[in-house]
């Protein structure tokens, strides 16, 4: 059975895709981050929209994955930290993800529609998951070969970034996947009390 937090979250991701799919473009406008200018013309998002773009989804392909992300790491992490600390590694993994798409583009004026989807948060907890369980085999869906979880956390980030510098896959925010892997490291730094933090939480 899935623990607590993980599975209510795969719900909630559920319910709103349904809402999503019943309201049409309303929910992109108020709740998807939009980062070359949001509501009624602002140049930036909406704050909120950089926690409730992970929410959304561009179809049942894009959600499956997500939440088959989120089964996949989400699960065993909570087993280990709890509910408490694996929502403040996803919520701060949104949080970075979101955040490091609007400064890329603003950065280079690459602005493309909206973001949505989990991605940002499920990418910080594959870095976490890595982190934790360096050693545990993983089986990708994608290619199907089992790897240790550390090796498939590189060659993910790494081809993330690749494709992100060369823009050779148009229309994934592959700078929000690695600004979430950012936020999982940095959620498990502070967890541990190490660099940049200095408390043990």
């Amino acid at each position: 059975m899935l623990p607590p937090f993980t599975q209510a979250l795969i719900i909630v991701n559920i319910l709103a895709y349904l809402l999503e799919m019943s309201m049409g473009g309303a929910m992109l406008q108020w709740f998807a981050l939009w980062p070359g200018g949001g509501l009624a013309g602002l140049p930036w998002s909406a704050p909120w929209q950089l926690i409730t773009y992970s929410f959304l989804h561009d179809g049942l392909t894009h959600l499956a994955f997500n939440m088959f992300g989120l089964w996949m790491f989400g699960a065993d992490l909570e087993r280990v930290w709890g509910g408490k600390r694996l929502a403040i590694a996803y919520f701060a993994s949104v949080f970075t993800g979101g955040l490091a798409q609007l400064l890329v583009g603003a950065a280079f004026g690459a602005y493309g529609g909206p973001v949505i989807g989990a991605s940002g948060g499920v990418f910080g907890l594959l870095l976490g998951y890595a982190m934790v369980f360096p050693n545990r085999t993983v089986m990708p869906l994608f290619p199907p070969i089992p790897m240790p979880a550390k090796l498939f956390a590189v060659l993910y980030g790494g081809l993330e970034l690749l494709l992100g510098v060369t823009g050779s896959q148009a229309g994934v925010a592959h700078f929000a996947h690695l600004g979430g892997m950012l936020g999982g490291f940095l959620a498990l730094q502070y967890f541990r009390g190490r660099a940049p933090f200095g408390r043990r939480w």
